[in-house]
């Protein structure tokens, strides 16, 4: 659990993510995924039925840029960290932002999609980052956007 992490802090710390792409390389041969955080909605409404709590939503742009289709779940593939290191885990629902990612993406080798992936988040968390892997979060290659 801690390689990834650490892969994610090498990967792309300190930037702040908006537009920027990384590459990721999956654990089949030919497999790669180029993505992209290209937007952060905070508030991202309708909000959850349980008070103290708010949607944040990312938008978030896949390429396969390898030569295997790639298919996946993009939302348990995303984590937001908060300011305090907690860690919240992606989830593919409706938010006023925009269209979401469906719940499971297949691209074919040069193709992409584009949507959000909405997080639900305690009221006073301030997001920190945002991370990606392939294999719904647990391949070893991670990209990492700071938010700060």
């Amino acid at each position: 659990m801690l390689a990834p992490l650490l892969v994610a802090v090498l990967l792309g710390a300190g930037t702040d993510g908006s537009g920027e792409t990384v590459s990721l390389d999956g654990d089949r041969p030919g497999e790669r995924l180029d993505v992209t955080l290209t937007r952060v909605v905070d508030p991202a409404g309708p909000e959850p039925a349980s008070g103290g709590e708010r949607l944040v939503a990312v938008e978030l742009r896949l390429e396969n840029t390898g030569t295997v289709p790639y298919e996946d779940s993009p939302a348990p593939a995303a984590h937001l960290l908060d300011t305090t290191g907690r860690r919240f885990t992606g989830l593919s629902a409706p938010t006023d932002a925009g269209p979401p990612l469906p719940g499971t993406v297949t691209l074919a080798p040069g193709r992409s999609a584009a949507g959000y992936v909405v997080f639900r988040l305690p009221r006073e968390a301030r997001p920190a980052a945002v991370q990606f892997a392939l294999d719904a979060g647990l391949g070893d290659d991670v990209a990492h956007w700071s938010l700060s």
